[in-house]
């Protein structure tokens, strides 16, 4: 397991509640930003799917399309990695499991292999339960995940729809993707030093874990570290 260190700061201190509120709505600006690229984006995915290198497939978080991970999308097909989206996910409600199914059958309809999965939040959880529980999983190099729950959110007991409240830790899949330990080392885990939605924080116990010297859960996904973090598996 790798940790980079970030140097810690008492969240319970005047300066980093006012970062952490900073952060917060640069966070959601952020957000609101991407939901306008998914809503008038009008680019096929099907063109991301050219070149040699390691292949990529999108996995967005919950209310998200794959638009949401466009501009990452393109900066790695420029290196010349064939890009591939899950658009069966569609904004991504659905249960974990029934969206792990969707990503197999992408990765055999379409002949992938020694892919690497790019994850934002949601997205990290269903690359790993393919990786953990599908044969499907072997076709799988590495996955990169960024501001996942992989300990669940204690916010999600008081969501108001079932597909929030699925993160819950003592949810049946959350339980049985926390025991999955085999498959955490091929997991890279990045995320800021504050998550809004993530109080318990995303580090990955035998995984390697990316701290950011940052906060948010989809700014960061603007970081440079995540281009790097992909290119070291992938290239």
């Amino acid at each position: 397991m790798s940790t980079d260190a970030v140097p810690p700061r008492d969240p319970r201190t005047p300066g980093a509640r006012a970062r952490n509120l900073g952060w917060w709505v640069r966070d959601y600006g952020y957000a609101l930003a991407a939901q306008r690229r998914a809503a008038f984006g009008r680019s096929l995915p099907d063109g991301l799917t050219g070149g040699t290198g390691t292949p990529i497939v999108l996995l967005p978080g919950i209310y998200e399309t794959w638009r949401f991970l466009e501009p990452l999308a393109r900066v790695l097909h420029d290196r010349g990695h064939p890009v591939h989206a899950v658009t069966e996910l569609g904004d991504n409600r659905r249960p974990i499991t029934e969206q792990a199914r969707r990503l197999g059958s992408l990765l055999e309809k379409r002949g992938l292999d020694d892919v690497v999965l790019v994850a934002h939040s949601k997205g990290g959880l269903i690359g790993k339960h393919l990786m953990a529980f599908s044969p499907l999983g072997d076709r799988v190099r590495a996955m990169v995940a960024v501001a996942t729950p992989f300990g669940g959110s204690r916010y999600s007991r008081v969501m108001p729809t079932p597909s929030l409240r699925a993160f819950a830790s003592g949810d049946a899949t959350m339980r049985a993707l926390s025991a999955a330990v085999e498959v955490n080392a091929r997991i890279v885990s990045i995320y800021g030093v504050f998550d809004p939605h993530i109080p318990e924080g995303s580090e990955l116990a035998g995984a390697r874990n990316v701290p950011l010297p940052t906060g948010g859960h989809f700014r960061v996904l603007a970081d440079p570290r995540v281009v790097e973090e992909v290119v070291r598996v992938a290239e």
